[in-house]
């Protein structure tokens, strides 16, 4: 022991009681009777501490007292468990000082059997309190209660400050009620007694305990939310339905063992072994490393041995999200030395999981390329590759915080291939793209593209171009309704609008053109033999265009709405000027009833009614569809 000690227990400057309580066994030089240079240790002294000592200590010996063996000294009576302690420290000093004074004497004996009885009473002691108040030193409760700050701040338990700053912490701990502050009571009386044990020479006795009680409670905790070690046969004999579960369980649990499990055993940890930074790290490792590399493991198989595909992405997905958003959590409680093969194991499956979202983007924009259905959807309407791709990219907008971090380092789309225009945005070396932003806009490329070969299986232009128009227009929507705009931004945006009108345009103009051809602009010269043939040539045009393009569909009613304004501004003006000039006087003719066979009004009538889907009569025709066949958007 260094000089300090030795003079603190020699020459405290402190006037001693005339009582035989353990706080009064070492007094001043000349009541000891020795002079104060050099120092030394007469068998007075230790006879004194072993006669204050033995009673104290034997009073509960659980081998000797029934009382003592049915009786918990801490429970029981809490100031006399603080003195029990004070009691052995005094002891334990005290053998300290005879072993350099005379190592043989025979007093070691008797002062070795007692350290022995209270070692085996503190044993039985701190055996009680882990074992009876499990529910108080839950990690809930000890994560809500406490903090590792205000903890490890605190000072040990020694003489010096239990004489004054002691005094009153323990009158204040004794004035809070124990059902208020039952967990702290019992960290508290824990910290006693391991910090006595080690100094004691007890480390190794006092571990064992802990460990082995509250490993129990961490693996029953990991095992109580569901979390499971899986190995590879597992994992590929498994559906994905159960497997699918599993990592439902696994996202529930991961953040009540790291914010509530891993954290309330760390914080307990500390401070019952605040004394020794070693010791209270290797208890901790101990304790936590089994199932804290199971909660963590568990992704890393999953994405290992789990067969990579498109739909699995999002729980992929969910679990790199329970990792990141508690990493700073999980390196602060795992931040140890000895502890660094969990820190590990959590980034290995993070790489993995992340090796996984980028395959499985992958093989999204392979399947959307190997599309291989050659029927044209029924009234041009929308493709159900479009729903599904849309769908999935926008439900993969809702992880781009983390899919940034997963693609920061993925190569980017060969500039090359294709003009920037295509992208919508602009990226340059001076003022580069997000790569997430890139990605996506890359495969929403990918997928026009092969709409675009998609169209081509419309007999009628007018249709392939309505089909753009319509699935372009789903697209745009898409965007502009999820995170994607975000992303992609309003240029992007304000770009494919544009596109969306010029194939609308392109509709009108091959769908409808030769019914507006056939309304001359200037008609007021014509002949009446003139007219007859321009009214036939209208209802002929008309006639055919209608039957076509009735069974036309547009979903949205943004875009409907502007083809069919476009249209009736075109036809619906020239026809009612050239009808309130000539169809008076065609009608009064005979055989006239089959040369005006509209009124302006029925004319408008048949144009508000288009791209429902639906004919004159009533009948309909629902929009096509096939089950995809490869994508399918997010189940909730």
């Amino acid at each position: 022991m260094p000089r300090k000690g030795m003079k603190s227990l020699c020459f405290s400057p402190k006037v001693p009681s005339s009582s035989s309580s353990p706080h009064s066994i070492f007094g001043s030089p000349a009541r000891i009777g020795f002079s104060p240079a050099p120092p030394s240790f007469p068998d007075s002294v230790m006879d004194r501490t072993l006669d204050i000592a033995a009673p104290v200590i034997e009073k509960w010996n659980p081998d000797t007292t029934t009382f003592a063996k049915v009786t918990s000294l801490f429970h029981e009576n809490r100031q006399e468990a603080r003195d029990f302690i004070k009691t052995v420290r005094n002891l334990q000093r005290a053998m300290h000082f005879l072993v350099a004074e005379n190592s043989s004497s025979s007093k070691l004996i008797r002062a070795q059997n007692l350290m022995q009885i209270a070692m085996k009473r503190l044993q039985k002691e701190f055996y009680q309190i882990l074992s009876m108040n499990r529910a108080q030193l839950d990690p809930e409760s000890v994560s809500i209660r406490s903090s590792r700050t205000s903890i490890e701040s605190s000072s040990s338990f020694n003489d010096d400050d239990d004489d004054g700053d002691g005094d009153s912490i323990r009158a204040a701990n004794e004035s809070i009620s124990e059902v208020e502050d039952a967990s702290m009571v019992a960290m508290e009386d824990l910290r006693l007694i391991a910090e006595c044990m080690i100094s004691s020479g007890y480390a190794k006795e006092c571990l064992k305990i802990y460990t082995i009680i509250r490993k129990s409670i961490v693996d029953e905790g990991i095992y109580k939310l569901g979390v499971e070690k899986l190995s590879s046969s597992q994992i590929h004999k498994s559906n994905w339905e159960s497997m699918d579960l599993r990592i439902k369980n696994w996202l529930n649990g991961v953040r009540t063992a790291v914010e509530t499990l891993f954290n309330g055993e760390r914080i307990l940890c500390d401070h019952v072994f605040v004394s020794s930074d070693s010791i209270r790290e290797s208890c901790f490792t101990e304790i936590t490393r089994e199932g804290a590399t199971i909660l963590f493991a568990f992704p890393e198989n999953v994405a290992k041995h789990s067969k990579k595909s498109p739909e699995k992405v999002f729980r992929v997905l969910d679990m790199y999200t329970g990792i990141s958003n508690h990493w700073p959590k999980i390196e602060s409680i795992f931040g140890f030395d000895s502890t660094a093969a969990i820190r590990s194991q959590a980034l290995t499956s993070l790489t993995k999981l992340a090796e996984f979202v980028r395959s499985a983007l992958t093989d999204f924009e392979s399947l959307m390329q190997k599309d291989s259905s050659k029927f044209p959807v029924a009234g041009a309407g929308i493709h159900p590759l479009t729903f599904d791709a849309m769908d999935y990219l926008s439900n993969l907008a809702d992880y781009s915080n983390v899919l940034s971090d997963i693609l920061a380092d993925s190569p980017p789309p060969a500039k090359n291939q294709l003009p920037e225009t295509y992208f919508g945005f602009s990226d340059s070396e001076e003022s580069p793209a997000p790569a997430i932003s890139l990605k996506t806009a890359w495969l929403i490329l990918v997928l026009l593209c092969k709409l675009d070969t998609k169209a081509k299986f419309y007999k009628d232009v007018s249709l392939a171009y309505l089909f753009l128009a319509n699935n372009l227009q789903y697209v745009v929507v898409k965007v502009q309704t999820s995170n994607l705009k975000y992303l992609l931004g309003d240029e992007w945006v304000t770009k494919h609008e544009a596109k969306v009108k010029q194939f609308a345009s392109n509709y009108e103009r091959l769908g409808w053109g030769h019914v507006i051809d056939s309304l001359p602009s200037n008609h007021t010269s014509e002949t009446p033999e003139k007219v007859k043939e321009i009214f036939k040539k209208f209802n002929s045009a008309f006639d055919q265009a209608y039957k076509k393009q009735a069974l036309c569909v547009v979903p949205d009613r943004k875009l409907r709405d502007f083809i069919k304004v476009s249209i009736a501004r075109k036809i619906y003006r020239l026809y009612r000027e050239m009808y309130n000039q000539h169809a008076l006087k065609l009608l009064e003719g005979r055989h006239s009833s089959g040369i005006v066979r509209y009124a302006p009004e029925d004319v408008g009538h048949h144009l508000s009614d288009l791209f429902f889907g639906h004919v004159e009569s009533g009948s309909s025709s629902s929009v096509e569809s096939s089950p995809s066949n490869s994508l399918h958007p997010r189940s909730r």
